[in-house]
Protein backbone atom coordinates (compact mmCIF):
# COMPACT_ATOMS: atom_id res chain seq x y z
CA UNK A 1 0.00 0.00 0.00
CA UNK A 2 1.27 3.47 -0.92
CA UNK A 3 0.32 6.79 0.68
CA UNK A 4 0.52 10.51 -0.03
CA UNK A 5 -0.36 13.50 2.13
CA UNK A 6 -2.80 15.62 0.13
CA UNK A 7 -4.10 18.36 2.45
CA UNK A 8 -2.59 20.98 4.73
CA UNK A 9 -4.09 19.07 7.67
CA UNK A 10 -2.07 15.97 6.80
CA UNK A 11 -4.87 13.86 5.35
CA UNK A 12 -3.64 10.95 3.27
CA UNK A 13 -4.79 9.25 0.10
CA UNK A 14 -3.80 5.59 -0.19
CA UNK A 15 -3.62 3.19 -3.08
CA UNK A 16 -2.58 -0.28 -4.14
CA UNK A 17 0.10 -0.18 -6.84
CA UNK A 18 0.96 -2.85 -9.38
CA UNK A 19 4.39 -2.57 -11.04
CA UNK A 20 4.79 -2.33 -14.78
CA UNK A 21 5.64 -0.13 -17.70
CA UNK A 22 4.96 3.58 -17.97
CA UNK A 23 2.87 5.59 -18.57
CA UNK A 24 0.93 4.70 -15.48
CA UNK A 25 -2.71 3.75 -15.44
CA UNK A 26 -4.83 5.17 -12.63
CA UNK A 27 -8.09 3.48 -11.65
CA UNK A 28 -10.65 5.65 -9.83
CA UNK A 29 -13.78 4.29 -8.13
CA UNK A 30 -17.28 5.72 -7.82
CA UNK A 31 -19.31 7.03 -4.89
CA UNK A 32 -19.14 4.73 -1.87
CA UNK A 33 -16.76 2.36 -3.59
CA UNK A 34 -13.04 1.54 -3.46
CA UNK A 35 -10.69 0.96 -6.39
CA UNK A 36 -8.93 -2.24 -5.23
CA UNK A 37 -12.30 -4.02 -4.89
CA UNK A 38 -13.72 -2.73 -8.16
CA UNK A 39 -10.68 -2.75 -10.44
CA UNK A 40 -8.11 -5.36 -9.39
CA UNK A 41 -9.46 -8.02 -11.73
CA UNK A 42 -9.42 -5.55 -14.63
CA UNK A 43 -5.92 -4.29 -13.91
CA UNK A 44 -4.46 -7.81 -13.99
CA UNK A 45 -6.55 -9.04 -16.93
CA UNK A 46 -4.29 -10.29 -19.76
CA UNK A 47 -5.55 -7.52 -22.05
CA UNK A 48 -4.63 -4.81 -19.53
CA UNK A 49 -1.80 -6.22 -17.41
CA UNK A 50 1.83 -5.13 -17.58
CA UNK A 51 1.37 -1.43 -17.01
CA UNK A 52 2.16 0.40 -13.78
CA UNK A 53 -1.28 0.64 -12.20
CA UNK A 54 -2.49 2.71 -9.26
CA UNK A 55 -5.79 1.53 -7.76
CA UNK A 56 -6.44 4.67 -5.79
CA UNK A 57 -9.07 5.57 -3.19
CA UNK A 58 -10.37 9.13 -3.08
CA UNK A 59 -10.41 10.98 0.22
CA UNK A 60 -13.26 9.81 2.40
CA UNK A 61 -13.40 6.38 0.76
CA UNK A 62 -11.88 2.94 1.15
CA UNK A 63 -8.40 2.87 2.67
CA UNK A 64 -7.85 6.63 2.40
CA UNK A 65 -8.41 9.04 5.28
CA UNK A 66 -11.92 10.32 6.01
CA UNK A 67 -11.48 13.93 7.16
CA UNK A 68 -14.63 15.64 8.41
CA UNK A 69 -13.27 19.11 7.59
CA UNK A 70 -12.84 18.44 3.85
CA UNK A 71 -15.59 19.79 1.57
CA UNK A 72 -15.59 16.87 -0.94
CA UNK A 73 -16.44 18.96 -3.99
CA UNK A 74 -15.48 17.41 -7.31
CA UNK A 75 -12.81 20.10 -7.65
CA UNK A 76 -11.37 19.31 -4.20
CA UNK A 77 -11.40 15.59 -4.94
CA UNK A 78 -9.55 16.30 -8.19
CA UNK A 79 -6.98 18.53 -6.53
CA UNK A 80 -6.33 15.97 -3.76
CA UNK A 81 -5.95 13.26 -6.39
CA UNK A 82 -3.51 15.51 -8.25
CA UNK A 83 -1.42 15.83 -5.09
CA UNK A 84 -1.32 12.05 -4.71
CA UNK A 85 -0.31 11.50 -8.34
CA UNK A 86 2.40 14.14 -8.11
CA UNK A 87 3.71 12.49 -4.95
CA UNK A 88 3.80 9.17 -6.83
CA UNK A 89 5.74 10.73 -9.71
CA UNK A 90 2.89 10.20 -12.14
CA UNK A 91 2.48 12.36 -15.24
CA UNK A 92 0.56 11.72 -18.44
CA UNK A 93 -1.47 8.92 -16.88
CA UNK A 94 -4.22 6.93 -18.51
CA UNK A 95 -7.27 7.24 -16.23
CA UNK A 96 -9.93 4.53 -16.06
CA UNK A 97 -12.65 5.98 -13.89
CA UNK A 98 -16.11 4.77 -12.87
CA UNK A 99 -19.26 6.76 -12.08
CA UNK A 100 -18.38 9.64 -9.71
CA UNK A 101 -14.72 8.79 -10.26
CA UNK A 102 -15.25 9.61 -13.92
CA UNK A 103 -16.56 13.04 -12.94
CA UNK A 104 -13.48 13.59 -10.80
CA UNK A 105 -11.25 12.38 -13.65
CA UNK A 106 -12.76 14.90 -16.08
CA UNK A 107 -12.19 17.72 -13.59
CA UNK A 108 -8.65 16.47 -12.95
CA UNK A 109 -7.86 16.50 -16.67
CA UNK A 110 -9.22 20.04 -16.99
CA UNK A 111 -7.44 21.45 -13.90
CA UNK A 112 -4.20 19.45 -14.10
CA UNK A 113 -3.73 18.58 -17.77
CA UNK A 114 -0.12 17.44 -17.40
CA UNK A 115 -1.28 14.54 -15.24
CA UNK A 116 -3.70 12.97 -17.74
CA UNK A 117 -3.00 11.71 -21.26
CA UNK A 118 -6.16 9.68 -21.86
CA UNK A 119 -9.57 9.08 -20.28
CA UNK A 120 -11.72 5.97 -20.19
CA UNK A 121 -14.95 6.94 -18.42
CA UNK A 122 -17.08 4.06 -17.15
CA UNK A 123 -20.76 5.10 -17.01
CA UNK A 124 -19.63 8.39 -15.49
CA UNK A 125 -21.80 11.26 -14.29
CA UNK A 126 -21.60 14.16 -16.75
CA UNK A 127 -24.60 16.33 -15.82
CA UNK A 128 -26.43 17.70 -12.77
CA UNK A 129 -28.97 15.31 -11.27
CA UNK A 130 -32.19 15.83 -9.32
CA UNK A 131 -32.36 15.10 -5.60
CA UNK A 132 -34.93 12.34 -5.20
CA UNK A 133 -35.96 11.20 -1.71
CA UNK A 134 -35.94 7.43 -1.47
CA UNK A 135 -33.95 6.96 -4.67
CA UNK A 136 -30.76 4.96 -4.91
CA UNK A 137 -27.34 6.42 -5.57
CA UNK A 138 -26.26 10.01 -5.24
CA UNK A 139 -29.75 11.44 -5.91
CA UNK A 140 -31.16 9.69 -2.87
CA UNK A 141 -28.23 10.49 -0.58
CA UNK A 142 -28.23 14.18 -1.55
CA UNK A 143 -31.97 14.43 -0.82
CA UNK A 144 -31.08 14.43 2.90
CA UNK A 145 -29.57 17.41 4.63
CA UNK A 146 -26.19 16.54 6.09
CA UNK A 147 -27.64 16.53 9.61
CA UNK A 148 -30.49 14.24 8.55
CA UNK A 149 -28.05 11.87 6.89
CA UNK A 150 -25.71 11.72 9.87
CA UNK A 151 -28.55 11.31 12.38
CA UNK A 152 -30.02 8.25 10.70
CA UNK A 153 -30.57 8.80 7.02
CA UNK A 154 -27.45 6.75 6.35
CA UNK A 155 -29.25 3.70 7.76
CA UNK A 156 -32.04 4.12 5.20
CA UNK A 157 -29.42 4.43 2.46
CA UNK A 158 -27.72 1.29 3.78
CA UNK A 159 -30.96 -0.64 3.57
CA UNK A 160 -31.65 0.56 0.02
CA UNK A 161 -28.09 0.01 -1.18
CA UNK A 162 -28.04 -3.73 -0.67
CA UNK A 163 -25.20 -5.84 0.64
CA UNK A 164 -22.91 -5.54 -2.40
CA UNK A 165 -22.65 -1.75 -2.48
CA UNK A 166 -22.84 -1.45 1.29
CA UNK A 167 -19.80 -3.72 1.62
CA UNK A 168 -17.67 -0.82 0.34
CA UNK A 169 -19.96 2.10 1.18
CA UNK A 170 -19.59 1.31 4.89
CA UNK A 171 -15.87 2.12 4.55
CA UNK A 172 -16.64 5.69 3.50
CA UNK A 173 -16.91 8.51 6.03
CA UNK A 174 -20.52 9.56 6.43
CA UNK A 175 -19.71 13.24 5.93
CA UNK A 176 -17.64 12.25 2.90
CA UNK A 177 -20.45 10.18 1.43
CA UNK A 178 -23.08 12.88 1.84
CA UNK A 179 -20.94 15.79 0.68
CA UNK A 180 -19.57 13.85 -2.28
CA UNK A 181 -23.10 12.92 -3.37
CA UNK A 182 -24.34 16.45 -2.88
CA UNK A 183 -21.61 17.96 -5.02
CA UNK A 184 -21.95 15.21 -7.61
CA UNK A 185 -25.64 15.95 -8.22
CA UNK A 186 -24.91 19.68 -8.19
CA UNK A 187 -22.13 19.14 -10.74
CA UNK A 188 -19.46 21.63 -11.74
CA UNK A 189 -19.57 24.95 -13.58
CA UNK A 190 -18.99 24.37 -16.49
CA UNK A 191 -20.53 20.91 -16.21
CA UNK A 192 -18.43 17.78 -16.51
CA UNK A 193 -19.97 17.21 -19.95
CA UNK A 194 -18.92 20.66 -21.09
CA UNK A 195 -15.40 20.12 -19.77
CA UNK A 196 -15.19 16.71 -21.45
CA UNK A 197 -16.16 18.18 -24.81
CA UNK A 198 -13.19 20.54 -24.77
CA UNK A 199 -10.43 18.24 -23.52
CA UNK A 200 -7.70 17.78 -26.16
CA UNK A 201 -6.90 14.15 -25.26
CA UNK A 202 -8.28 10.75 -26.37
CA UNK A 203 -11.55 10.12 -24.53
CA UNK A 204 -13.80 7.07 -24.40
CA UNK A 205 -17.13 6.69 -22.64
CA UNK A 206 -18.30 3.15 -21.79
CA UNK A 207 -21.95 2.59 -20.93
CA UNK A 208 -24.23 -0.42 -20.46
CA UNK A 209 -25.77 -1.36 -23.79
CA UNK A 210 -29.09 -2.03 -22.05
CA UNK A 211 -29.37 1.63 -21.04
CA UNK A 212 -29.98 2.60 -24.65
CA UNK A 213 -28.45 5.60 -26.41
CA UNK A 214 -26.40 7.92 -24.21
CA UNK A 215 -28.04 11.36 -23.98
CA UNK A 216 -25.96 13.84 -25.94
CA UNK A 217 -23.94 11.10 -27.63
CA UNK A 218 -23.93 12.87 -30.99
CA UNK A 219 -22.27 15.97 -29.55
CA UNK A 220 -19.73 13.84 -27.71
CA UNK A 221 -18.90 11.89 -30.86
CA UNK A 222 -18.60 15.09 -32.87
CA UNK A 223 -16.12 16.37 -30.26
CA UNK A 224 -14.02 13.22 -30.63
CA UNK A 225 -15.30 11.22 -27.66
CA UNK A 226 -15.73 7.54 -28.52
CA UNK A 227 -19.02 6.27 -27.05
CA UNK A 228 -18.96 2.48 -26.61
CA UNK A 229 -21.94 0.39 -25.43
CA UNK A 230 -20.93 -2.73 -23.46
CA UNK A 231 -23.30 -5.74 -23.52
CA UNK A 232 -24.65 -7.82 -20.65
CA UNK A 233 -23.94 -5.45 -17.78
CA UNK A 234 -25.36 -2.83 -15.48
CA UNK A 235 -23.75 0.26 -13.98
CA UNK A 236 -20.80 -1.70 -12.56
CA UNK A 237 -19.54 -2.74 -15.98
CA UNK A 238 -16.15 -4.00 -14.79
CA UNK A 239 -17.80 -6.35 -12.29
CA UNK A 240 -20.83 -7.42 -14.33
CA UNK A 241 -18.97 -8.34 -17.53
CA UNK A 242 -15.21 -8.35 -16.86
CA UNK A 243 -14.24 -9.80 -20.23
CA UNK A 244 -16.22 -7.28 -22.26
CA UNK A 245 -14.97 -4.48 -20.03
CA UNK A 246 -11.35 -5.52 -20.55
CA UNK A 247 -11.84 -5.72 -24.32
CA UNK A 248 -13.49 -2.32 -24.53
CA UNK A 249 -10.94 -0.67 -22.24
CA UNK A 250 -7.95 -2.21 -24.02
CA UNK A 251 -9.35 -1.02 -27.35
CA UNK A 252 -9.89 2.48 -25.96
CA UNK A 253 -6.34 2.66 -24.61
CA UNK A 254 -4.87 1.46 -27.90
CA UNK A 255 -6.84 3.82 -30.13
Amino acid sequence: MRTATVTADGDQIRWVELPGEEPARVYVHGLGATSPAYFTAAAVHPLLAGRRSLLIDLLGHGISDRPTGFDYTLESHADALAEALASAGVTGAELIAHSMGGSVAVVLAARHPHLVSRLVLVDANLDPLPRVPGAGGSSGIAAYSEQEFLEGGWKEVRDRAGSHWWSTMRLAGREALHRSATHLVRATVPTMRELLLTLPIPRTYLLPEADGPLPGADALTEAGVSVVPVPDCGHNIMLDNPQAFARATAAALAA
